[in-house]
This record gives structure tokens, sequence and C-alpha cells, in this order.
């Protein structure tokens, strides 16, 4: 009996001695964790592999995307008059609305060859008079830059498919075709044009919605999805085409050469 109880207390001093080494604790928990991490891995791999799903990434770099990239400043963007001082500019000829006042539409009225014709955009002028730098009243491409003596040379820059800015009577010009302009960036001067000589110095401006003109001033301070989601009545598309018809067609008859015949009809009689 003594001989078990001995050998039980040698073995339990034994055993109290070996813990009692600096480095059998640090030893056990790393072969724990090395046994907990070997798990694991073994777990992940087994269970997350992704080649029976055929899985394919598409947020890797390096990879290639065709799907074309959008401009998000172009959807916060608002369109703006295309000067670079807006407090100095003044709009010498509107937009000719056929369903606006008929005073309006009479100031809207460009006298060119003897032939009263809608304006399909607005003329803005500088208080003074002087030129003014033109700017880009929307970011976008350079679609046309085209030397023009009726209207005194035309850029046109598309912002989205179908919708343009056109820019007229200007001069020194600063861009061309395939450039990628920015909201504010100036363009071109204001100058002259034989189209609009009443107008002196100024730019024609002109917004275009699968090539008809809408009013500008509908559209300052209103981003491109408002003119997109807009459905353009009759009326606009009518007004789009008057200027390229011929002379002949849709004329509206100066006044005052009515009234000259008239006087010397009277005369003759």
């Amino acid at each position: 009996m003594r001989e078990e109880e001995n050998k039980r207390s040698s073995q339990s001093s034994s055993v109290k001695r070996f813990f009692k080494k600096r480095w059998v604790f640090p030893a056990i928990y790393i072969a724990s964790a090395a046994i907990i991490l070997t798990g694991v891995l073994w777990y992940q791999s087994s269970s997350s592999n992704t080649n029976k799903f055929d899985y394919k990434a598409t947020d890797l770099s390096g990879k290639k995307n065709n799907a074309p990239a959008v401009e998000v400043n172009k959807s916060i963007e608002n369109f703006k008059m295309p000067v670079a001082n807006a407090d100095d500019a003044v709009v010498k000829t509107k937009f000719y609305d056929f369903t606006g006042k008929a005073a309006d539409q009479e100031s809207a009225l460009v006298f060119y060859n003897n032939t009263y014709v809608p304006n399909t955009g607005i003329d803005i002028t500088e208080k003074k008079g002087e030129s003014f730098d033109v700017t880009a009243s929307l970011s976008g491409t350079v679609t046309r830059v085209e030397e023009d003596a009726t209207l005194g040379n035309v850029i046109e820059i598309e912002h989205d498919k179908g919708i343009v800015t056109q820019y007229s009577s200007v001069k020194d010009i600063q861009v061309k075709v395939g450039d990628q302009v920015k909201q504010d960036q100036v363009i071109a001067k204001a100058g002259q044009s034989l189209f609009n000589e009443k107008a002196g110095t100024h730019v024609h401006f002109e917004i275009r919605k699968d090539g008809v003109a809408v009013n500008p001033t509908n559209y300052f301070e209103k981003s491109l999805s408002t003119l997109q989601e807009d459905t353009l009545t009759n009326d606009s598309k009518e007004s789009s085409k008057t200027p390229d018809v011929k002379q002949d067609q849709q004329k509206i008859e100066d006044p005052a050469t009515d009234d000259s015949t008239n006087s010397k009809d009277k005369s003759n009689s």
C-alpha cells in the first residue's frame, strides 16, 4: 500500500516539476495555435473552391472592361450662359417661341436678306458692346469647328447622344474637333456675323436635341437630364427648320417694304 502511495506521490511531483519549467506553457500554446490554424486553412481550402462555380471577376485590376465610362460631372452640371461674366451679359435677340406672346415673337425675328427669320437661339452681347470670352455651357466633346462668313464661324459641342450646344458669330477659336472641353472653359471670343449684323459683337448660342433647337433660357441652371426627359413639341421642331428653308418659303415680309409698295400703288392709281 505504501509502495503505491509512494509511486503516486512520485509521479505527481514529477508532473509538477515538468510544468514548472519555463518553456512548457509557451510550447503548449504554440503547438495548440499551429493545430488550430492548420485546421482552419484545411477547412477553407476544401469548402471555398470557386473554380467549380466558374466565377468571373469584374473588379480585378488589369481586367479589361469594355463598358463605357460614365462621366460623373456630366450628370451634376447645369447648363450655363456661355460667357465668362454673366453679370455683364445681355440677351440682344431672344429665341423665337411659336407659343409665345406676339411682342416676344416680334423681338425674336432676325432680318436677313430682306426676310424676317425666327431666331433659333439667343444672341448674347456685353453691356459695353465689346468682345468677350465665350465659354462652354457644359462639358463635352467638340464635334464641329467651321468657318462661316454668314454665321460668323461655328463651334459645336456634343454633351450626350443627340444633345449639342452650338456657338456661332465667334472669332479667335481656341478648340478643335475632338477636344474634350470642360464647363466654363474659354473656347473663343465673341465676334460679328452677316446673319444678324444688328446684334453687333455677340455670340449666337443654341441648344439642340436630336437636331431640334430649344429655348436656351428654359434650360439655364438645369441639368442635362431635364432636357433628355422633356418632350419636344411640333412647334419646336418647326422652329428649328425655318432657317434652312429657301428664301421664298415661310417668309415674313418687311413691313417697311410693304408700306413703300402700297404707297407706290396708291400714287400710280
